[in-house]
């Protein structure tokens, strides 16, 4: 049986235009089938409405870029944080089908109760909830109680489990958890998790109250990220120290069956998973024809719909469209730019892939592109008139227009500020700096505080003199690196050098959250619809967290903190307003753009709808076998 890894050594190799031996082979011998190995685990087989065995349904598709691990106190990037909230659940999620986004309980029972001005939170847990089976419950079944929740925050808080999310979970001014966490972390001890914390109580087996310092009208919409803040059980957490990241045990719908990092994830319903129906979780818009029509297909179908799910790691662009094109895939996740005219000319499915019965779905993505740069660097950061200069001409010498339409094949557009579409904050109307591309000006800039090459090497020097060279960390793939050379080129044609440091995702991510950088050029997604987060890229209580710059400004925290109490609305708005000046003076950040994403699946897959802000979504899509093979005949 031809290996996972061997085939995707073979769709590289076939990218490099080298030479290969290996036969062609699926995504379906990645693991081997029951019948392969002699036994089938309980998620393994679907009944037929009579009762008969069926194959198990799989949805196979490939990640661009590893995973982490799974333990959501550990974890911020996106793509463990596709797996987490399928695995765990949080209190509230989002309504699947609601445009715009709506949220709803998930194991709570019903909608929060605040008082005193948004202080006080209440909330009740629908009982009979089961995490799944895992030995560290001793055979016993496990029921999900509101004393699971209080354990889980309270993980954020324990500095032996350096949360990179902690700020977020400080910033909410739990009544006792920050005094407590600088408790421990100055003295040097364990983490008592049977300590009360007035902020975060349960009031008895299926109530669990949240109490702030100040007003928080939005706590719910941070406790429905079930990706980082679903339910945790102490029992599995002490009895795999140190394997929180490998071990995850939920009450999600699915639950972790197989883990080779970097290369192959594969996930299995959930046996102990309680009944929820399709209809019975959404609510689309009277006049969302598209909600409306898969509301009605799948009325009364049990969520999950489907068996197995089983994730690929794929880096490269080329090989991880033709595994798609080759069937090894029933969906392919953000369809490469560098193939989209191929697979969406003018817009629409091409007319080979339509008669294939494949899906395109688009929409504009809740994200931005963005250069960061490490404000405590020595060359790149500061905040004296000489580094902003510095900053503003690198980003005015970025020809962002040309990565949009070359590379990205126009499926982006240019971003204007910090905030993100679909977010408050957000306004298709403002014009800044930031999509500015002006060579002559970034020239000047650079003259008038003394970046000028003062060795004659050809190559623009520090005002003092010493050597200037600009580096920044990147990824080794193909498509990365056509982005690279174009502002490579643009910075040289202004006298500037740049080095790239070539390296995995995850590396770099660890150099961007310990502050070892200088510059690095990534992408954010939104995980809520406020805007808060994205202004907590300027916030200096979210360094080594959300603040990848490492920015600092009194003037910036002060807004920070104002938004955070607001409720929505022109005064908050103003604030937002405000924040997007201070980004385009100051450029800790050169936002680049906003992308299309395209998804592609195959016909067997349907239910497929794009989540704006929330990341689980396999539980509402179905596999259909018999549908791709009529397609084949």
């Amino acid at each position: 049986m031809t290996t996972f890894r061997a085939r995707c050594l073979a769709a590289t190799a076939l990218a490099a235009g080298m030479a290969t031996t290996l036969a062609p082979a699926t995504a379906r011998d990645a693991v081997p089938s029951p019948a392969a190995s002699g036994s089938a685990s309980s998620a393994s087989i679907a009944s037929s409405p009579s009762g008969a065995a069926t194959s198990p349904k799989v949805l196979r598709y490939a990640f661009r870029v590893a995973e982490t691990g799974f333990d959501p106190a550990k974890v911020t990037d996106l793509y463990s944080r596709m797996i987490t909230p399928h695995l765990f659940e949080g209190l509230y999620t989002y309504d699947h089908l609601a445009r715009p986004a709506r949220m709803k309980p998930l194991t709570a029972a019903a909608a929060p109760e605040s008082a005193d001005g948004y202080k006080r939170w209440t909330v009740r847990l629908r009982p009979g909830i089961l995490f799944a089976d895992d030995p560290a419950f001793k055979g016993r079944k496990r029921e999900l109680t509101a004393e699971d929740y209080v354990y889980a925050i309270k993980r954020f808080a324990d500095p032996a489990v350096a949360s990179p999310s902690w700020s977020e979970v400080e910033e909410l001014g739990l009544l006792g958890l920050n005094e407590y966490h600088d408790e421990v972390r100055k003295g040097g001890r364990r983490f008592d998790y049977d300590k009360p914390i007035e902020g975060v109580r349960a009031l008895d087996r299926y109530t669990i109250q949240f109490r702030t310092r100040e007003t928080r009208p939005r706590l719910m919409e941070v406790f429905a990220q079930g990706d980082l803040y679903g339910a945790v059980a102490r029992e599995v957490i002490e009895a795999y120290p140190g394997e929180s990241m490998a071990h995850p045990v939920g009450t999600g719908p699915f639950v972790l069956k197989q883990w080779r990092r970097s290369s192959l994830i594969v996930l299995e319903r959930n046996p102990l998973y309680r009944e929820r129906f399709y209809d019975q979780e959404v609510d689309p818009a009277p006049d969302d024809a598209e909600g409306q029509a898969l509301k009605a297909r799948f009325k009364g179908r049990r969520l999950p719909m489907i068996d197995r799910v089983e994730i690929g790691i794929i880096e490269e662009n080329q090989p991880r469209w033709l595994s798609f094109l080759n069937g090894e895939y029933d969906f392919i996740e953000r369809t490469p730019e560098d193939f989209i005219t191929q697979a969406m000319p003018q817009g629409k499915l091409a007319p080979n892939l339509e008669k294939q019965g494949k899906h395109a779905y688009r929409t504009v993505a809740s994200d931005v592109l963005f250069t960061v740069f490490n404000m405590e660097d020595p060359v790149v950061g500061g905040y004296t008139p000489e580094k902003i200069a510095l900053r503003r001409a690198i980003s005015l010498a970025m020809d962002v227009e040309r990565e949009l339409r070359l590379v990205r094949r126009g499926q982006a557009v240019p971003a204007q500020s910090l905030y993100m579409p679909g977010t408050t904050g957000f306004d298709p109307a403002f014009k800044s700096d930031m999509s500015s591309f002006d060579p002559a000006r970034a020239k000047a800039l650079l003259d008038l505080y003394g970046y000028v090459d003062k060795d004659g090497d050809g190559w623009r020097d520090l005002p003092d003199g010493q050597p200037l060279v600009l580096q920044s960390l990147t990824t080794p793939e193909q498509f990365q690196r056509q982005i690279d050379e174009i502002y490579q080129k643009n910075l040289n044609a202004v006298g500037l050098r740049i080095v790239y440091k070539p390296a995995k995702w995850p590396e770099n991510l660890k150099a961007l959250r310990a502050g070892k950088y200088q510059i690095w050029a990534l992408a954010t997604s939104a995980a809520k619809p406020d805007g808060q987060d994205s202004l907590a890229r300027m916030y200096s209580g979210q360094i080594g967290a959300q603040n990848y710059a490492r920015f600092r400004l009194p003037a910036v925290d002060k807004l920070y903190d104002e938004a955070s109490h607001l409720p929505d609305g022109p005064e908050r708005q103003k604030i937002f307003d405000e924040t997007k000046r201070y980004a385009s003076a100051y450029m800790p950040y050169k936002y680049r753009g906003h992308r299309f994403i395209t998804d592609i699946a195959q016909p067997q897959m349907t239910g497929f709808r794009r989540p704006q802000f929330w990341q689980n979504w396999w539980e509402y899509v179905d596999i259909d076998p018999d549908v791709a093979a009529r397609f084949k005949q």
